[in-house]
């Protein structure tokens, strides 16, 4: 009998949530690096760049590839040979762990877990509690599966129940467009098909933390392609069909917008066929360990000479800015997908500031003391807290989308001159940034530690009990940015797709002929 002890299996998580913070898993990075080398859209291929530069900053520096340092989930499957050596349920041992890696000083994460969640959605401080999927197994060990899911991606989740006729392939394609850019492509898709409703989407969930291997499955089509299992067949038309779609890295336009597919099944009714869909992020993270007994878990990093070595210049295209002075007749100039860096003072704010903003205005009471959003820029970010000499810890941005609802009031009742942010805007905001020539600009999502780089200072204005949701205000500079919806509402997210998918179908075509 396996006799598995408290500590070393709350160490085990508590490590391992460490470690996916700042590490990304290798293979994911050799398919990003693969789809950097492919990329022909310069702006997608930039963001990927981003990316790329921050993921080896964040193993340098051992702090966050992301802000949101995700809802944690973790699949345990236990031997029916193990016994624990605890009292505490194996929930309540996850949630130790979770709450000593997301308190850990020299890397402290971000806590982003509401409790009530219907209701006053008051943060839980630790990050508890998670997500714990327990199953028996047989053997005598006990494995483990850890992941941090950011709310940029999870919030994309999507769901169906077919017909048994219908067909797979052409709900995810007819659906993928719909998810936008907020779940920071390019990442890999988790797809469930069978069971139940709930057992669809913990298979879809579970996919995700298998390692890249399309580029293996497509070798082995090309070398017998009838020794392909149904499900493999499905990952290699739905990769093929999803990067067809020219959204590309950002939502951008490109040639790569997802690194992978991932399928499980399961036995269902036969009037049923449910389908869940989950995509994973440019901050993959998850881990995956095994305790047989002999002590806590060790997980070996990755070489830091494994990582690409990438740069990112400076073009004659790129545009310097000083916010402190800019006005709208200046931002006219700006076209959509140009890029910028931004230097100068900027406000943040996001969901819950927002929702504060709104109701002082619309009482009469007005803003607090020192906030004054008049021409200024604000920056849809919740920053990681700072360590040793930092400024500000990992600040990425969030997606912009959620803040839809709030921006034609800001933008006629503050004088707010333009936005920064993730993701693509509904069309409504897009026609309010029209009509106050205002711009919406896009930094790139899962570059959290590479954009803190160009914050110099950073100080609490308002609303500090929101913690991490407080209003900020950075001074920024060669702050990297897209304009994504430019003065006149021209839309990069509407345009680069577009243009890319019918790139992409031109290429197919030549190479078939």
């Amino acid at each position: 009998m396996t006799v598995i002890k408290e500590l070393d299996f709350i160490n085990s998580v508590k490590n391992s949530l460490q470690f996916i913070s700042y590490y990304h898993p290798l293979d994911f990075i050799q398919a990003m690096d693969k789809a950097y080398q492919a990329e022909q859209n310069p702006a997608a291929k930039d963001a990927i760049a981003q990316i790329l530069i921050n993921s080896r900053m964040s193993a340098e520096g051992k702090r966050p590839i992301c802000q949101d340092t995700g809802i944690v989930t973790v699949f345990v499957k236990i031997g029916m040979k193990v016994s624990f050596d605890t009292e505490l349920t194996v929930q309540e041992l996850v949630d130790e762990g979770v709450r000593q890696a997301y308190n850990e000083q020299t890397n402290p994460l971000r806590a982003s877990i509401v409790a009530d969640p219907a209701g006053a959605r008051k943060n839980t401080k630790d990050n508890t509690p998670s997500v714990v999927h327990v199953e028996m197994v047989k053997g005598d060990k006990v494995e483990v599966m850890v992941a941090a899911k950011g709310g940029g991606s999870e919030n994309k989740s999507k769901m169906a129940m077919l017909n048994p006729s219908d067909s797979i392939e052409d709900w995810i394609e007819k659906t993928v467009p719909t998810m936008g850019a907020g779940w920071c492509p390019p990442g890999m898709l988790g797809i469930g098909v069978g069971g139940t409703a709930e057992k669809a989407a913990v298979m879809a969930k579970e996919a995700l933390m298998e390692p890249v291997d399309i580029y293996e499955l497509e070798a082995k089509a090309k070398a017998d392609p009838d020794s392909l299992e149904t499900d493999e067949k499905l990952r290699l038309e739905i990769y093929k069909r999803v990067n067809n779609l020219g959204i590309g890295a950002q939502g951008l336009g490109g040639l790569t917008t997802v690194l992978d597919i991932k399928v499980k099944s399961c036995p269902t009714h036969a009037a049923s066929k449910p389908v869940v869909m989950i995509p994973n992020c440019a901050a993959t993270r998850h881990a995956h360990f095994t305790l047989d007994g002999s002590g806590e878990a060790y997980l070996t990093p990755p070489a830091l000479v494994q990582w690409p070595e990438i740069t990112r210049e400076v073009g004659e295209n790129v545009k310097r800015v000083n916010v402190n002075e800019l006005t709208k007749a200046d931002m006219s100039d700006w076209k959509s997908g140009d890029t910028l860096l931004l230097t100068g003072k900027i406000l943040t704010g996001r969901d819950a500031a927002h929702k504060r903003i709104n109701e002082l205005i619309t009482s009469g009471k007005g803003l607090p003391e020192g906030v004054d959003f008049n021409g200024r820029f604000i920056y849809y970010v919740g920053p990681v807290d700072a360590v040793r000499d930092e400024v500000v810890g990992p600040a990425g941005p969030t997606t912009a989308t959620r803040m839809d609802k709030f921006t034609d009031f800001m933008l006629e009742e503050t004088g707010l001159l333009g936005m920064i942010g993730k993701s693509e805007r509904g069309q409504q905001t897009v026609n309010s940034i029209a009509k106050h020539k205002s711009v919406y600009l896009m930094a790139v999502g899962g570059a959290a530690y590479l954009v803190a780089k160009a914050i110099k200072k950073s100080r609490v204005v308002a609303f500090a009990d929101l913690g991490m949701e407080a209003i900020y205000e950075f001074d920024v500079e060669d702050m990297p940015v897209t304009v994504a919806v430019d003065s006149q509402g021209n839309n990069v997210h509407e345009q680069g797709p577009a243009i890319w998918k019918a790139k992409i179908a031109e290429i197919d075509s030549k190479m078939s002929q």
